[in-house]
């Protein structure tokens, strides 16, 4: 495992450094709109922890490891799955119910929290002890401040500098090609990361320069109730989006729509719901038509797929599609 990695609760799969245990405690975090998301309750099963990206700022990413599946289905080898929020979320939305749902199904899965939507922990106030993790030591002046952006940050970011930020956590993190999926503007940023992405996946990730021009290859992305790539009338959304919103509108425009990924490079699903108000049937219909690929709507589900009270019926249709991807080991 990477040094880029802070605990901030214990891990489970991941080597510890030998000699006592340490258990870094939870932070305290405000409840501002911005930053309440990091007192999140994680379920049983769950670790927090802090990518440390090449820029230096730190990416809440919420792990959750996958379980034994039933006998006759052991054997097998599934892809981990990055989960990728829109707004108004961070990585908390996927780990109340679609994390405990997948990772019960065999499915490594990480959630991750886009930078500006959420407060790293106080690591100011740990000692270098509390720190170590797999034989290194992390500096906490790394981690210092009340946000993960720079302070006169107005926005959190651009489409590419959160593609490219996804992109750093998969090339130093995941160690085979994972199947992504994203939620809203979230599924922009996918959208994004396919349209950059190499035609290999590097066996050995740390020899890829760290830099946003590197992107590994995906097995699959899955686009949940997604922005669809012209933006069109959704960037409306982004200016209430947070208090720091995803996007610079005026380069989000620029940047609008997302290239043409190619055909065949990258297998899709495409999901919407019959009760979204936010990204409609004609959205639905126009993503589809740019990837041709036909669409599966959920009916009597709203925007909010994964938290919706008939979550699990989109799950599910998630979980056929992707046993696709299962390999024999």
């Amino acid at each position: 495992m990477d040094a880029t990695f802070v605990a901030g609760t214990p891990l489970l799969s991941f080597v510890r450094p030998p000699g006592k245990r340490v258990v870094v405690p939870r932070a305290t975090v405000s409840a501002s709109p911005v930053t309440k998301a990091a007192s999140y309750q994680l379920r049983e099963g769950q670790s927090r922890l802090f990518h440390r990206l090449s820029s230096g700022l730190a990416m809440e990413v919420i792990f959750q490891e996958g379980q034994k599946v039933a006998a006759a289905e052991e054997g097998r080898r599934t892809p981990p799955l990055v989960f990728v929020h829109g707004s108004f979320h961070a990585a908390w939305c996927w780990a109340e119910r679609w994390l405990p749902f997948f990772s019960d199904s065999g499915y490594d899965c990480y959630a991750l929290s886009l930078l500006g939507q959420v407060k790293p922990h106080a690591a100011s106030s740990l000692s270098k002890a509390d720190t170590l993790l797999v034989g290194y030591v992390l500096e906490s002046a790394n981690l210092k401040g009340e946000s993960d952006v720079p302070l006169a940050a107005t926005v959190a970011g651009t489409l590419q500098t959160h593609s490219g930020d996804v992109a750093d956590f998969i090339r130093k993190e995941v160690k085979s090609p994972p199947v992504m999926v994203g939620h809203s503007f979230g599924g922009l940023i996918v959208q994004s990361y396919i349209s950059n992405m190499e035609d290999s996946f590097s066996s050995d990730q740390s020899s890829l320069s760290e830099n946003h021009s590197s992107y590994p290859l995906l097995a699959g992305a899955a686009l949940i109730c997604s922005v669809p790539p012209t933006g069109n009338r959704y960037q409306e959304l982004m200016k209430v989006s947070s208090k720091l919103p995803l996007f610079d509108l005026r380069k989000l425009n620029a940047a609008l729509p997302v290239p043409s990924p190619g055909k065949g490079k990258v297998k899709l699903l495409i999901l919407g719901a019959s009760d979204d108000f936010i990204v409609d049937a004609k959205g639905l219909q126009e993503t589809s038509r740019f990837y041709n690929v036909q669409p599966v709507c959920v009916s009597g589900v709203a925007h909010d797929m994964m938290l919706d009270s008939l979550w699990e019926k989109g799950a599910q249709i998630l979980l056929v599609w992707l046993r696709d991807f299962d390999e024999v080991a």
